[in-house]
């Protein structure tokens, strides 16, 4: 009988180099986003949630969402806060997603470098763009329609 050999790889105990680390700053930083994924995702559970039921259930529901619906909410600033929170975390919780999939998916550097470049631009202009519309919406405009100007508008 003829024996057969079976070539087997070495057995030394040693991780393939493509599967080490380099460095402790990277694996902490990807172990800071994985956490930052579960927090804020529970967190905008919370925060959506609140915003569906406060538009879409109290009062007369989808119906009275118009202008000084919306203008009388950005006069409190518990609900700015509120929407603020909103889109900062929705921003940033979304843009660490692609973040991930942009790693997993961009083969070359030159390639991954720039989708995560105009990712990053495009997140920095919606939330500037985002914090001053809350923080700059004037509910009472001037020279607008009185009936579309909420309530506690003094009268033009």
């Amino acid at each position: 009988m003829a024996a057969t050999t079976e070539i087997q790889a070495p057995r030394s105990g040693r991780v393939a180099p493509e599967y080490t680390r380099h460095g402790r700053s990277r694996g902490s930083f990807e172990m800071f986003a994985w956490l930052f994924m579960r927090v804020s995702g529970l967190v905008l559970v919370v925060l959506v949630f609140g915003h569906l039921f406060v538009n879409l259930m109290v009062g007369e529901g989808v119906h009275a969402i118009d202008f000084g619906f919306v203008a009388g909410k950005w006069a409190d600033p518990f609900w700015q806060v509120w929407d603020l929170a909103m889109l900062w975390l929705a921003m940033l919780h979304g843009t660490n997603g692609v973040r991930t999939i942009i790693n997993d998916y961009a083969e070359k550097d030159g390639t991954r470098f720039w989708l995560k470049a105009v990712l990053y631009a495009a997140t920095a202009v919606i939330i500037v763009l985002g914090t001053l519309v809350i923080f700059t919406f004037d509910p009472c405009p001037p020279n607008a329609a009185a009936e579309l100007l909420p309530a506690f508008c003094p009268a033009p």
